[in-house]
């Protein structure tokens, strides 16, 4: 009986599965594309913002910072650190 409701069990579980979704920000681009829509979808290959924001102009669009960006921000160059040395006074 118990190898009965385990086998049930189990061929439910299998047929409730449902396939895993790939990534959906590209790591190498800063810039996404969010379409809205009956089938939406992010699209992350843009370098900047205004070139996406040409790209969503005239459609249920929206232009996001990619969060998974593996590159420099998008804020501007970077600030140089200052680093002192601490000396020990013996």
């Amino acid at each position: 009986m118990r190898i009965t409701a385990l086998t049930i069990v189990l061929a439910g579980t299998l047929l409730a599965a449902v396939p895993v979704r790939a990534q959906t920000y590209d790591p190498n681009y800063p810039v996404c594309l969010q379409v809205f829509g009956r089938v939406g979808y992010i699209d992350c290959r843009y370098t900047s913002l205004p070139q996406c924001k040409m790209s969503a102009s005239g459609r249920p669009a929206t232009c996001l910072v990619n969060p998974y960006y593996a590159g420099a921000s998008l804020d501007g160059p970077p600030v140089a650190r200052h680093h002192r040395r601490h000396y020990r006074a013996y």
